[in-house]
């Protein structure tokens, strides 16, 4: 029976005015892969943030198995964000040493862990380049060797094909698929619901700011009455997706000044002929 790793307990987090997510509670089990599907301002990153301890919820809690709040033990978690951060200067090995250090792991377990994974993603010959060159790929794939390297219990990664082209992606998705039959737990956020069905064997659906179904594909198809998860996707997302929280970020009057003084003007004028 699979065990309860991590858990989010009746979850809230706003941003002044904005309500990013409204009382979410859930429990994410071991040796699964989980996927949080929305479009774009559903409040996936914002969940993700939270079940990786760099936000603080408003109110509730999460927290792992031994009671601890999740902050307090960010080794136990790898992260994978949309924006890799790595060091431009550094290898991608150097990148992902510095990585392992800073979680207490000595170099020779670190790199045991990261050429196992690299020959997975064809990286082992790049791992001594600089990642200041390298492409998106590339760069996401050195993330996800970073992410992995110090053993974490639980893999977070936020759109991690977002970007990629179609052989990357695929690369990345057969690691997701290694580490689910090597019994790890993973929890996937993206906006494919063809990769989330791939990949997950469990999907939550989230929208503005709420989870709106929780389950297995089947299951998801079952409650909705429909034929794909897509169809389930539009049924239990039919009302407008909120803008994106930037967008609701009032303008300063230092960026409109800056604007007023350094973007030019320009008039087009229209022909009739035309």
């Amino acid at each position: 029976m699979n065990e309860n790793l991590l858990h989010l307990t009746d979850v809230s987090k706003s941003f002044g005015e904005v309500n990013a997510i409204e009382h979410v509670s859930l429990d994410i089990k071991d040796r699964s892969v989980i996927g949080l599907v929305g479009g774009n301002g559903a409040g996936k990153t914002t969940l993700l943030r939270m079940m990786a301890g760099i936000y603080k919820p408003t109110t509730g809690r999460v927290y792992l198995k031994d009671g601890q709040n999740v902050d307090q033990m960010r080794s136990l978690l790898g992260v994978v964000p949309e924006s890799t951060g790595l060091y431009s200067k550094l290898t991608a090995w150097e990148n992902i040493r510095f990585h392992s250090r800073i979680h207490g792991i000595e170099d020779s377990v670190a790199w045991s862990r990261t050429i196992r994974f690299a020959e997975l993603l064809d990286m082992q010959d790049s791992l001594h380049r600089y990642t200041e060159g390298f492409s998106r790929g590339m760069k996401q794939k050195t993330a996800l060797l970073r992410a992995l390297a110090h053993g974490p219990s639980i893999l977070l990664l936020d759109e991690p094909t977002a970007g990629l082209d179609v052989t990357s992606a695929r690369i990345v998705r057969k690691l997701v698929q290694r580490l689910k039959e090597e019994g790890g737990t993973v929890i996937y956020s993206t906006h494919h619901l063809a990769e989330a069905e791939q990949v997950c064997d469990r999907i939550i659906i989230v929208h503005n700011g709420t989870i709106r179904a929780d389950g297995k594909p089947e299951e998801l198809l079952q409650l909705t009455n429909t034929h794909s998860l897509e169809e389930a996707y539009v049924s239990l997302t039919s009302e407008v997706a909120r803008p994106r929280q930037e967008d609701s970020i009032k303008t300063s009057k230092f960026a409109l000044l800056w604007r007023r003084l350094f973007t030019r003007r320009h008039t087009y004028e229209v022909n009739e002929d035309e």
